[in-house]
């Protein structure tokens, strides 16, 4: 069983006013600090470290690609939303991950704020199959298109764009501050469903290219797929 996944959040204030030594600046003019003393190659984006969650959506899949069931979380209260998280994490014993980015953002992220909050975490996330760059058990599209970084990391986007399905259709990562300062969680949660569907539907095509997927199976399973991901994008 595989558990397909995404995590969307906002930076963590408080913890950055602490890092930054600065109780005075404006949210807005503290994140401008920040980006400038904390990013890599002045990104702008901030680690993982320095940001905390706000919701997660994931996938239960069969290993030959069969959906199973919708999880899911968004909120104010982080801890409640670990403990959702790693609940639904127990559901089964030897899953698989499967995400786009996760081993650089989301995994790295979960296990920082299950520090912050004090508690422990699936012992799953912690097993060889799961920590081991190269396992078949944590899929990183990130990872398989670029063969381990020989090669450039994909978009996700742009990735939609070579199989001919457009993603990113509900937001974009840089507005969900702006969609949770304005009370938008149950909007959140909806963009991140559509990255989640997004991820399922690239790892379905590559995993067909590959010849993992018979053909038949791989048609049925890749057309619901693709209704469900419109039916997101469309609002339902």
């Amino acid at each position: 069983m595989f558990f397909v996944f995404d995590v969307e959040t906002i930076p963590d204030f408080s913890f950055l006013r602490r890092v930054l030594d600065d109780t005075e600046s404006s949210d807005d003019d503290l994140l401008i600090a920040a980006s400038e003393a904390l990013t890599r190659n002045n990104s702008g984006f901030l680690p993982p470290m320095y940001h905390r969650m706000v919701s997660w959506v994931g996938l239960w899949v069969e290993n030959f690609g069969k959906p199973v069931r919708k999880v899911s979380w968004n909120g104010t209260d982080e801890n409640e939303g670990l403990v959702q998280l790693f609940d639904a994490l127990g559901t089964y014993k030897d899953f698989g991950l499967i995400h786009h980015n996760g081993r650089g953002f989301d995994l790295p992220l979960i296990t920082y704020r299950a520090m912050h909050h004090n508690m422990q975490m699936p012992v799953r996330l912690s097993h060889y199959d799961i920590r081991y760059r190269f396992s078949s058990a944590n899929v990183d599209l990130m990872d398989e298109f670029s063969n381990y970084g020989a090669s450039s990391y994909p978009k996700l986007k742009h990735l939609g764009h070579l199989i001919g399905v457009p993603f990113k259709q509900t937001g974009e990562g840089n507005e969900v501050l702006k969609m949770y300062r304005d009370g938008e969680l149950a909007q959140i949660e909806h963009y991140c469903y559509e990255d989640v569907m997004a991820t399922y539907v690239v790892w379905l095509r590559m995993k067909y290219t590959t010849g993992d997927i018979a053909e038949d199976v791989f048609e049925n399973l890749n057309e619901r797929a693709i209704s469900k991901l419109k039916e997101i994008q469309s609002g339902s």
